[in-house]
């Protein structure tokens, strides 16, 4: 997987690409913890370059939520494609975050 990181006023946009599994989900965490130290607080995830995810990588971004709320941030996905919004569904995961159509529509809503 890839993970492309930009920087969008206060707001840190990651880009995910490829699959989120048990290989995989150990880099993403290490990546946003390191971010969350650095102070960050609001992060939107783009999905639009996931083709997969496993229950290790649904873990990972609940890992991710559980932290926001420690800090008391701010977390959007986008851009999920119908595949993985699928497995968000049956997972209940669709609950858990907020998720948007657009990465657009997650920046504003969290700003």
């Amino acid at each position: 997987m890839n993970i492309t990181e930009q920087l969008q006023g206060a707001t840190i946009l990651l880009g995910l690409n490829g699959r989120l599994d048990a290989n995989t989900s150990g880099g993403l965490e290490s990546a946003f913890m390191k971010l969350v130290e650095q102070g960050n607080g609001k992060f939107v995830f783009n999905l639009q370059g996931l083709e997969y995810v496993s229950s290790a990588g649904l873990r990972s971004l609940l890992v991710a939520a559980k932290m926001i709320k420690v800090i008391q941030g701010k977390l959007a996905l986008a851009s999920m494609n119908e595949h993985v919004k699928d497995v968000f569904d049956m997972s209940g995961f669709s609950a858990i975050f907020a998720i948007y159509e657009t990465q657009e529509e997650a920046v504003q809503a969290i700003a």
